[in-house]
C-alpha cells in the first residue's frame, strides 16, 4: 500500500504476466470523510477487505466506485464492495459491469469537495474511461497507460487507431498534467513524457511492420519472429494480438492487404497464434488473458503485404 497526497494505492493480490504486480485500486479522500474508489479490482475477498479496512483507518466512507473498464481484473469487485459499503458505481455507457450511473465523455462527478472529469478513452477496450482529478492534476488511466511496460491492444475488443487517438487527446487536453495513476505498476511522475513515450512506441512498431512488409509478404508469425526476436518467446502470443491490431488499422486505411493462406499452420505458427492458455495459466489468469487478448476468436493464418506489390499464388 502506497500513499501519495489524498490518494492511496491498494494493490490486489493477483500478480501475473499481464497484471504485473497486481491490479491497482485507488482510494481518494474527497473531504467530508467521503472517498472514491477507482477500479475496485478482481473479486478477491481479502482485496475487498483491504479496501474497506484502509478506508476505515483513514476515517473515510467509500460512497462512489469508479470503473475504468470492465476487464475481470478491474471491475468485478465493484459488486461486493458496493454491497458492503452502500457505494454507488459509475462506469462507461457501454460497460456491461453492473453500475448505477453511466458517465459520458467530459461529464463530471462531484464527491465531497472534489470533482472528477470522465474522459472517453477507447482503444484498449470500447468501454474505457479515464478519470481526471484537477486538484491533483492527475489522471487515473486504467489500462490506457501503465506504470511499467506498454498496453495490450487486441482485436476484437480493442483497436489501434482509437487507442492512438486517445493517447494524443490526453496529451493535448491536459497540458497541466502532473501524475498518472495507471491500472498496473507504479505511479508515473512525468506524465506528459510517459504519454509521448507511448505515442512514439506505437509509431515505432508500425514503422517496423511496414519495413518488414516492404521486403515482401509476411504472416503475423513471420513479423513476430523478426520484430520481437529479442523478446521472451512466451510473450509472442500477446505480441501477435497487438500485431493484428496494427495490421487491421493499415488494411482498413488501404495501405496493406491480406488473404487467408490455404494450408495448415505449422507448430510454431499455431503456438504464436493459438496458444494453449489453459496449460500455461490458472483459471483466474486465463479469464484475464481471454479478456485482454481477445482469444475467444482464433485468428486465421493470413499473409499481408503492402498494396503496391502483388500477392503470391
Amino acid at each position: 500500500m502506497v500513499a501519495k497526497s489524498r490518494i492511496t494505492l491498494v494493490r490486489a493480490p493477483n500478480p501475473s504476466a499481464l497484471t504485473l504486480s497486481g491490479t491497482n485500486s485507488y482510494l481518494i479522500d474527497c473531504g467530508n470523510e467521503e472517498a472514491v474508489c477507482v477500479d475496485p479490482g478482481p473479486p478477491i475477498d481479502r482485496h475487498v477487505d483491504a479496501l474497506i479496512e484502509t478506508a476505515a483507518q483513514k476515517q473515510l466512507r467509500i460512497i462512489w466506485i469508479l470503473i475504468t473498464h470492465g476487464h475481470p481484473d478491474h471491475a468485478p469487485a465493484a459488486v461486493p464492495l458496493a454491497q458492503r459499503t452502500g457505494a454507488n458505481v459509475a462506469a462507461h455507457p457501454n460497460s456491461k459491469a453492473p453500475h448505477d450511473r453511466a458517465l459520458h465523455d467530459r461529464e463530471t462527478l462531484e464527491v465531497g469537495r472534489e470533482r472528477f472529469l470522465a474522459v472517453d478513452a477507447p482503444g484498449h477496450t470500447f468501454d474505457h474511461l479515464v478519470f481526471y482529478d484537477p486538484r491533483e492534476r492527475a489522471l487515473f488511466t486504467g489500462d490506457v497507460v501503465l506504470g511499467e511496460g506498454t498496453v495490450v491492444i487486441a482485436p476484437p475488443g480493442g483497436a489501434m487507431r482509437p487507442y492512438q487517438a486517445t493517447l494524443a487527446r490526453l496529451l493535448a487536453d491536459f497540458p497541466e498534467l502532473d501524475r498518472i495513476y495507471g491500472g498496473h505498476g507504479e505511479p508515473v511522475d512525468d506524465a506528459p513524457a510517459k504519454l509521448r513515450e507511448y505515442i512514439a512506441h506505437r509509431h515505432l512498431r508500425e514503422q517496423q511492420v511496414i519495413g518488414e512488409l516492404e521486403n515482401g509478404p509476411r504472416t503475423i508469425p513471420d513479423l513476430i519472429t523478426a520484430i520481437y526476436a529479442e523478446t521472451d518467446s512466451r510473450l509472442w502470443p500477446a505480441a501477435a494480438r497487438q500485431m493484428l491490431a496494427h495490421l487491421e488499422a493499415l488494411e482498413h486505411e488501404g495501405r496493406v492487404r491480406s488473404r487467408q493462406l490455404d494450408r495448415a499452420m505449422t507448430l510454431e505458427e499455431k503456438t504464436i497464434l493459438i496458444p494453449d492458455w489453459s496449460s500455461s495459466a490458472g483459471a483466474e489468469e486465463a479469464e484475464v488473458v481471454r479478456a485482454e487478448l481477445g482469444t475467444d476468436v482464433d485468428p486465421e493464418l493470413r499473409v499481408y503485404e503492402m498494396c503496391n506489390t502483388t500477392l503470391p499464388n
